[in-house]
C-alpha cells in the first residue's frame, strides 16, 4: 500500500511543482533546469560512482566489512536514476542522495533496523577443522581399454 501511494503521490507532487516554477520562471527555463539537472546528474554519478568504488575495493582489500560501500553505490545508482528523471522533486532527492554525508545517516537509520544474524568474511579461524567434502578417482589404476588400442 506504502508503494502504491509513492507511485501516485511523486507524479503529482512533480505535477504541481512544473506548473509552478514554469508559472513563475517561464517554459524555456524550467525546461532548462530539467535538462541541466540531467546532465549534472551524469557528472555526479561517474565521480561520486568512482568514490564509491575506491572505498569498496579498500575494504575488500583490508578484508573489512563492504556493506556500506555497497550501500553508498546502491544508493548513487538509485540518485542518478531520479536525476536522469524529469521533475524537480525527485531531481532534490536525487542531488540530495548524492552528498556522502546524507548517505551516511541514510545507511546509519537502516543499519540500526536490519539484525545481521551471521557474517564471515575473510580467512578461516585457526580453531575451526578443516573440512573438505568431495569426490575422487584413482587414475593410477586402469578401468580397461582406453579405446586408443586394439584387443
Amino acid at each position: 500500500m506504502h508503494l502504491f501511494l509513492l507511485f501516485l503521490a511523486v507524479p503529482l507532487i512533480e505535477i504541481a511543482l512544473f506548473i509552478q516554477i514554469g508559472g513563475l520562471i517561464g517554459l524555456f527555463p524550467t525546461l532548462a533546469i530539467v535538462i541541466l539537472t540531467a546532465i549534472a546528474g551524469t557528472i555526479l554519478i561517474r565521480s561520486q560512482g568512482a568514490s564509491v568504488m575506491m572505498q569498496l575495493r579498500e575494504r575488500m582489500e583490508e578484508l573489512q566489512d563492504p556493506t556500506e560501500p555497497l550501500a553508498h553505490g546502491a544508493m548513487v545508482l538509485f540518485a542518478g536514476a531520479l536525476l536522469l528523471t524529469p521533475g524537480f522533486f525527485t531531481d532534490a532527492v536525487g542531488l540530495s542522495l548524492m552528498v556522502p554525508g546524507i548517505r551516511s545517516r541514510i545507511f546509519q537509520f537502516i543499519r540500526k533496523r536490519i539484525v545481521v544474524q551471521q557474517f564471515n568474511y575473510g580467512p578461516r579461524r585457526h580453531d575451526e577443522p578443516t573440512i573438505i567434502d568431495g569426490e575422487f578417482e584413482d587414475l593410477d589404476q586402469p578401468k580397461g581399454p582406453s579405446g586408443w588400442t586394439r584387443h
